[in-house]
């Protein structure tokens, strides 16, 4: 017999904040990458990322079933089936990651992180005009990755027939409850979301950003830089 289904908890707190944190500092770093003034903006963006990308690390090892490595569907096998059932007209639900979500996660953190080694490079000035070439190309590439992302979780949620976006803000979709993830562990969230705010405050630093200005300093300096150029102008 099959068990009752309804809104079962799949995706946990410090999972979502960790996707909507990192969804923020991309955009945040692709958006201030040009800006005049000491790049100190840029590089809070680039250091959350970093951050955010050893917290999810930690957090594929500690999580809950789905944030776990566990949960990411990424066999030959599972793909090469979901591909069938997909070509077919059935596509077949997973309660959290399918196999193409699976290894496009993998991928698009990959890039992330590899972006951000090499900005923390060009910031601590080594390896050059090469590193810095090397990192746009990366950060350009891993927006190539989230736009891919965004199209697959549209073209799922139409296929699936469930709101994908809103299950990763509410944790929550349909589903039997012996799939639940488990506890919601707002705890953790709220750690995470605490050192973020600490970082964005100046409260700490980090290589080559030893003095971190926080966020207003960085946004002044970032005016600063536009006033000066218009001074230049005249």
């Amino acid at each position: 017999m099959n068990a009752a289904r309804g809104r079962i908890l799949v995706w946990d707190l410090p999972t979502r904040s960790f996707h909507w944190l990192l969804a923020l500092s991309f955009l945040g770093a692709y958006a201030t990458a040009d800006l005049d003034g000491d790049h100190a903006l840029h590089a809070l963006f680039g250091y959350t990322i970093a951050g955010l990308l050893a917290f999810r690390l930690c957090w594929a090892v500690a999580g809950t079933r789905y944030a776990r490595w566990s949960g990411f569907a990424l066999s030959r096998r599972a793909v090469a089936d979901y591909l069938r059932a997909l070509v077919s007209g059935r596509p077949r639900h997973y309660a959290g990651h399918n196999p193409l979500s699976s290894w496009s996660a993998i991928l698009l953190f990959g890039f992330l992180a590899a972006a951000a080694a090499t900005g923390i490079g060009t910031l601590m000035e080594i390896g050059g005009e090469a590193m810095e070439d090397t990192h746009e190309g990366l950060a350009s590439a891993a927006l190539f990755l989230v736009l891919v992302h965004i199209a697959g979780v549209l073209v799922s949620s139409v296929l699936h027939r469930e709101n994908l976006v809103r299950a990763m803000v509410t944790g929550t979709k349909r589903g039997e409850s012996q799939h639940a993830a488990g506890a919601k562990r707002p705890l953790v969230a709220l750690m995470l979301l605490a050192a973020v705010a600490l970082f964005w405050a100046g409260g700490f630093g980090a290589p080559g950003l030893r003095d971190n200005p926080g966020l207003i300093a960085a946004a002044i300096q970032v005016d600063r830089g536009d006033h000066d150029d218009d001074d230049d102008d005249d």
